[in-house]
């Protein structure tokens, strides 16, 4: 089935500048790679649920749309990372268009699978600050991004490649999100004529990036333009976009990669953040009515300022040693106290009855309190 809305359009000089004919040329070139004879390994498009990604998942179902059934043999997961502590609406979109993904994917019998990773709870925000007492993550700290980030979707990706010898992660990034995205793009750039480079840390994994050459402007454009292949339309993440009053934390798969995630390019991610100076994304939703994440960010904010009080924090670190900076003469603080983190615990317990719904879940809080105990043996 033809779509004669993007496909088969002109080009200029092979220079196109209208953001329609642009998206036509992407999925052209989406459908040449998916059908190429070369190798069949399974495509992984990294949804982060924000505008770029899913431009990504809306050309990859078009191009699925276009081909002859008999051809689509390559798997396409859509997946998507749940780091415990989502923005509460970015979640709850994310979750909805994953959903209506999955179900339009079935009706049309299309090799599409949506997929939703976590960190292990062992390994969640509120088990590590809570629990572990980890000083809240900052800007030379970012502890969290591997754990709660990285991590759970690499996992899925080298499971992937441990069957079938290779994957190939589709990426929304662009070249002009940013300069430091930029030259982590071009980094990795391959050499060759090929759309695909070997990902900086997977093994095994390569990165096809169909929109890296669209601005801003192109991807509003072309969303608010063309309906989603799925159903319904793009106007729920215009407003989701509107309301929190700017962009989405993407989606990260190497440390590298990791520089867009909490900061202020980066106005919705986790509600929890503490790498940013103040969060714009709630801030942004409780000014445009929603009044109930108020006692989110009174909570964050609290969280941020508690982090270098020297009551709040031992004198040595988890292994037992004291550290000095000797270039900077101080003393570098330890985990938080057993009293600190029960502070924290109950202060996030009480902004749940007043938010109304789970912020924390009673398995983290099981392995909160063994931790706890394991600490005190130890003293």
């Amino acid at each position: 089935m033809e779509n004669s809305n993007y496909l088969d359009l002109p080009t200029v000089n092979n220079q196109l500048t209208d953001p329609l004919e642009k998206f036509a040329e992407i999925i052209a070139e989406i459908r040449q790679e998916y059908l190429t004879t070369e190798q069949n390994y399974p495509w992984i498009i990294g949804f982060s649920g924000g505008k770029d990604s899913t431009l990504v998942v809306h050309a990859v179902f078009e191009m699925l749309l276009s081909i002859a059934p008999s051809k689509r043999t390559r798997d396409v997961h859509i997946v998507s990372n749940d780091t415990l502590v989502e923005s509460p609406l970015v979640i709850t979109h994310l979750q909805t268009t994953l959903a209506v993904i999955e179900q339009a994917g079935r009706n049309l019998r299309l090799p599409v699978t949506t997929i939703i990773t976590q960190p292990e709870l062992e390994q969640s925000f509120w088990v590590n600050i809570i629990g572990r007492g980890y000083p809240t993550p900052n800007q030379s700290m970012r502890w969290c991004t591997d754990r709660l980030k990285i991590k759970p979707s690499s996992r899925y990706i080298l499971d992937f490649v441990s069957t079938c010898g290779a994957a190939i992660v589709l990426l929304g990034v662009r070249l002009d999100e940013s300069q430091s995205r930029r030259s982590s793009i071009e980094k990795y750039k391959n050499a060759t004529n090929s759309n695909l480079s070997p990902h900086s840390s997977l093994t095994g994994a390569f990165v096809y990036r169909p929109i890296i050459n669209l601005s801003t402007d192109d991807v509003w454009e072309i969303l608010a333009t063309y309906t989603p292949p799925w159903g319904g339309s793009h106007r729920q993440l215009i407003k989701l976009y509107r309301d929190a009053n700017g962009g989405e934390c993407p989606v990260v798969l190497s440390k590298e990669e990791a520089s867009g995630c909490g900061t202020n390019s980066s106005r919705f991610g986790c509600w929890t953040c503490t790498v940013v100076e103040k969060d714009k994304s709630l801030q942004g939703f409780v000014d445009s009515g929603q009044l109930q994440y108020s006692c989110l960010i009174d909570f964050r904010d609290w969280l941020k300022s508690i982090r270098n009080d020297p009551a709040m924090r031992q004198v040595a670190r988890r292994n037992g040693k004291v550290t000095f900076n000797v270039e900077r003469g101080i003393h570098i603080p330890g985990p938080f106290t057993i009293q600190a983190r029960e502070t924290i615990l109950q202060k996030l317990l009480e902004t749940q009855v007043e938010y109304g719904e789970l912020l924390i879940t009673e398995t983290e809080i099981q392995i909160i309190r063994r931790i706890w105990t394991e600490d005190l043996l130890r003293k």
